[in-house]
Parts: structure tokens; C-alpha cells; sequence
């Protein structure tokens, strides 16, 4: 990353970030901070008021190019997630341009931008429907804030599943619980089970763990130690939980063979069946982080 920046607005920088790519550094009348490429709308680091911790995992080998997804951070899976239909992996969305339509600081003091993605004959090849999505995010205090909105701005219905891809930062997985999960049921990908009963109070992060949580509670909260992370989300149907565990990393790979020690992602999504959106219809789903 250069150190050429130029001010925008109060509260923003203009950064020339990894791999060339435009991003966009903000902070808070308060402190609060965070970071995010316009490739992809990804937000790749956030700094709660008053920390010197980055709260989201970026990988240190991830790849930044315009046809890359980059690990780490938020990806926005749309209109797929995972490999659920014929588009790649997780969609389009998280490996495309997006248009900053308004970026500073609002009236309240907080740090937030809104980014835009509307279809072309690029993502016409792909999937072949008109769309706008419109990610906000806004930070302020102890909280980092995402909305996405999906609106279907053509002629005939579609049906899209998604994700906020979230990678939380931790120290060590092996000493994470989640609480919040219990009695919800889930699908198994690790071992394909399609519907588990969740019997822990607290999930602990002990090995391959890749799951889909659905009808979860609104808020979870992340442990490790005596540091706490409540997660919320609004408008999805699922939470996914994931961490590869040892041994997924392979030569030329965007993850270290160790990364997966540093993260755990826990996920805002649409993913256990697809949501249809007729004509002029606007869904809306958040997720909401709150530090301790």
C-alpha cells in the first residue's frame, strides 16, 4: 500500500490499497475505525473506539486483484452462497467493482460509507437479472454496523441465497466458545449431516467446523478469555460457523498454513433455502458487531 492519500470528506482518506485496488480508511468522532476496498464492497478492518486490536482477520497472503476475491474481513456472497447453484463459488459479488455512492462521518459523529453494485453484461452473463445491492457500513464507538439491501429493479422474480462472510479475529481458536446456539438445528458440511440438533450451550472451536445454523437466536456472543464479541443480525434465516481447522492450506494458497489459529468467521446468511424477490421488491439483512 502507498502513502499518497488525499481527504475526501471528514473523517475519510482516499488510500491506493494492496494490489492497486481503491480503498477507503474512515474513522469516528470517537475513535472507531475501519477500512474497505471498493472491490467488493469488502470491509478488511475495523478498530472499536479505544482499541489497538484489529477485530477482523485479513489473511497475509490474500490475493488483491480485480478478479479476486479477497480472504478476510466481510466478503458480500451474492446472489450464491458457497457452491449452493451454477455461479462460482459464493457469487459475484465479493470479486467486483463497487461504486461508492456516499462516504464521512453523519451527523452523529459516525464513520460510515454506502457502496453500490447494480447489474452490467458482466454479471448479465453470469445471471441473467437486474439488480441493485447497496452495502452501508458504519462504525461508531464499539459497534460495526453492515446492511445489505437487494432490490430487483427488472421484469421478472429471482431467487438469490447470501452471505456476510465475517471473519472475526481471535488469538487463539482453540480457546473460542460461541454461546447462543443451542437447541437451534443445523447442517453439518464437515461430516454432511443435514439436520443436528445443536446440544452445546457454549460451541467450542476444536476442530473442522463448517456449519449452517438456522432460526438462530438474534444475538451470539463470541468468547475468548475474558474478551466477548456479541454478533447480530437482522432480516437472514441462518448463521454459518466456520474455521477450515489444520492442514486446508496448499502452495500458492491465500491462507497460511497456521491462519487458521487467528480467526473464526461467523456469518449473516440466506443459505438454507433462497429467498424470491419479485418486481420492484427490496430485501434487507444486517449484522451487527458489538466489542466489549
Amino acid at each position: 500500500m502507498t502513502r499518497s492519500q488525499h481527504a475526501i470528506a471528514l473523517g475519510m482518506t482516499f488510500v491506493t490499497g494492496n494490489g492497486a485496488l481503491p480503498k477507503i480508511a474512515l474513522d469516528s468522532a470517537d475513535g472507531a475505525r475501519f477500512e474497505a476496498y471498493l472491490h467488493g464492497a469488502q470491509v478488511t478492518s475495523w478498530y472499536p473506539a479505544r482499541d489497538s486490536d484489529d477485530r477482523l482477520f485479513l489473511s497475509e497472503c490474500a490475493h488483491f486483484a480485480a478478479d479476486a476475491a479477497i480472504r478476510g474481513g466481510v466478503p458480500v456472497s451474492f446472489p450464491q452462497f458457497a457452491d449452493q447453484g451454477p455461479l462460482p463459488m459464493h457469487g459475484f459479488a465479493r470479486a467486483m467493482p463497487w461504486t461508492m455512492v456516499d462516504a464521512g462521518r453523519d451527523a452523529s459523529g459516525a464513520a460510515h460509507a454506502l457502496f453500490r453494485l447494480t447489474d452490467d453484461t458482466q454479471t448479465r452473463a453470469l445471471w441473467p437479472h437486474a439488480f441493485a445491492c447497496e452495502l452501508e457500513v458504519t462504525a461508531q464507538a464499539r459497534r460495526l454496523r453492515l446492511a445489505l439491501r437487494i432490490a430487483n429493479t427488472g421484469r421478472d422474480p429471482f431467487d438469490f441465497t447470501m452471505a456476510l462472510h465475517t471473519y472475526l479475529r481471535v488469538q487463539d481458536v482453540r480457546a473460542v466458545a460461541i454461546d447462543g446456539l443451542e437447541g437451534a438445528h443445523y447442517r453439518d458440511k464437515v461430516l454432511r449431516h443435514n439436520d443436528v440438533t445443536e446440544t452445546a450451550a457454549s460451541l467450542a472451536i476444536d476442530r473442522p467446523v463448517d456449519r449452517v445454523y438456522r432460526l438462530v437466536p438474534d444475538a451470539l456472543i463470541v468468547r475468548e478469555g475474558a474478551r466477548t464479541l456479541a454478533v447480530k443480525a437482522q432480516g437472514t434465516t441462518d448463521t454459518v460457523i466456520w474455521n477450515p481447522g489444520p492442514g486446508v492450506a496448499s502452495p500458492g494458497s491465500d491462507l497460511m498454513p497456521d491462519a487458521y489459529k487467528s480467526f473464526v468467521c461467523v456469518e449473516a446468511a440466506v443459505a438454507s433455502a433462497p429467498i424470491t424477490l419479485a418486481p420492484a421488491q427490496t430485501w434487507f439483512g444486517s449484522q451487527t458487531l458489538t466489542a466489549d
